[in-house]
């Protein structure tokens, strides 16, 4: 219906978005970082809310009438509370990356040195790339993965004794093993700096307690909303209540104008979600699959960065079969695999080519795909490296890739 009344207004639109809804139902969506919203949250996102202006806190808003917006701030503020345990929340920056600039506005002075991961070994541009406001602004040093894809939490703590970072980050976009809040706290403390956990990725598997939590632990959590918690494109900013007014003040003015209250509204409906037992199912299942696909590559004769994953994603590596990652991207995309190119420890590649590709379960979870589904979904992607350049074979893979979306509809 919503489709039909967009039509009435502009047809070209309608269109698309009639296009990508297919495209979405008749692919296998593997990027790391993607997921499928449910319908409610949809709806929310979608709602009269988005025509209210509300700049400030709630209660304490530079415009009239926002008593109803008000509300459902305070709702999402109170679920991620109570979800992920922690003394503030902050729901209004528009993305994870937005939350963690607020961070940085708030702790830290131009010139301070950070200490985060490295970009190739799976940190993200926000933890102190040089193209980055992290890195153009701070004095970025990074720590990156041994030879078994894991952090090195010795070479970690020399790294900050040497250096004395005013903040160490950890978090990742690309890293498939548990991180170790409690022992990054010690290094914080041993050299004072504060700790900020980047859970966008793990947020969903931290809330239904299959990832250990970063709260009590982190001086400041940031997360993103559409990734394994499901919700809406969005960020979230948690923290201790000794830090929450300059948090606040952080995001706006700092940062922000208006906050997007129909996207909130999204927010507090995802989180809702995320409490109920079948979330945590959902999350369990998740890593499972996660875990059936690693193997399953494995078992093709494929290699997987550190060997295994113990949450939701791991990275293909590709360089002893002589193929970049965005070629293989681009040929996954043709029979009906979604995955974005990614870098590799160590990589020879430019991040713009890369020697990996990222795979995530989070999404084909939400279908319905079950440990054998991703079986059948390792043989084809192994399948796909070997015979690249074989146009029939590559139908073929596509019309198996079909008959499993098939299988779990979308929406």
């Amino acid at each position: 219906m919503e489709i039909d009344i967009i039509r009435a207004v502009d047809p070209q639109v309608a269109d698309y978005i009639e296009k990508e809804l297919k495209r979405q139902q008749t692919t296998i969506e593997l990027i790391a970082s993607e997921n499928f919203a449910s319908k409610a949250v949809l709806a929310a996102c979608g709602t009269v809310l988005n025509n209210k202006y509300a700049e400030g806190k709630p209660h304490k808003r530079f415009y009239n009438g926002c008593e109803n917006v008000d509300f459902i701030e305070e709702l999402a503020q109170e679920r991620v509370k109570k979800l992920f345990n922690v003394g503030h929340a902050n729901v209004q920056p528009h993305s994870g990356a937005q939350a963690n600039m607020a961070v940085f506005l708030y702790a830290l002075k131009p010139g301070d040195t950070i200490l985060g991961m490295d970009l190739p070994s799976g940190g993200h541009l926000t933890h102190g790339t040089s193209v980055n406001f992290s890195g153009m602004y701070f004095n970025a040093l990074t720590y990156g993965v041994n030879e078994h894809g894991c952090i090195n939490y010795d070479e970690v703590e020399k790294i900050a004794q040497q250096h004395k970072p005013k903040m160490i980050i950890c978090g990742a976009s690309s890293y498939s093993k548990i991180i170790d809040f409690k022992r990054f706290r010690e290094i914080a403390d041993s050299v004072g700096a504060y700790l900020m956990a980047d859970i966008a990725h793990i947020a969903g598997l931290v809330a239904a307690g299959v990832h250990p939590s970063p709260s009590g632990y982190a001086h400041f959590i940031t997360t993103t909303t559409h990734k394994t918690l499901r919700g809406p494109r969005g960020g979230i900013i948690m923290c201790d209540e000794e830090h929450a007014a300059g948090i606040d003040k952080a995001v706006f003015p700092g940062i922000q104008g208006g906050p997007l209250e129909h996207i909130i509204a999204g927010k507090a409906v995802a989180l809702l979600e995320a409490s109920k037992p079948e979330f945590k199912t959902y999350a369990e299942q998740i890593v499972k699959n996660a875990k059936a696909l690693a193997m399953g590559l494995m078992d093709e004769a494929m290699d997987i960065v550190g060997g295994c994953t113990e949450n939701h994603l791991m990275t293909l590596d590709l360089r002893k079969y002589n193929k970049t990652g965005k070629e293989m991207a681009n040929v996954l995309e043709k029979i009906g695999i979604t995955a974005n190119k990614n870098t590799v420890p160590d990589d020879p590649q430019s991040p713009f080519v890369t020697s990996g590709v990222r795979l995530g379960t989070p999404a084909v979870t939400t279908r319905g795909f079950k440990e054998e589904d991703m079986i059948e979904v390792a043989k084809i992607i192994a399948s796909a490296v070997f015979s690249s350049d074989n146009e029939i074979g590559l139908n073929n893979l596509k019309e198996r890739s079909l008959k499993l979306c098939l299988k779990y509809p979308l929406y």
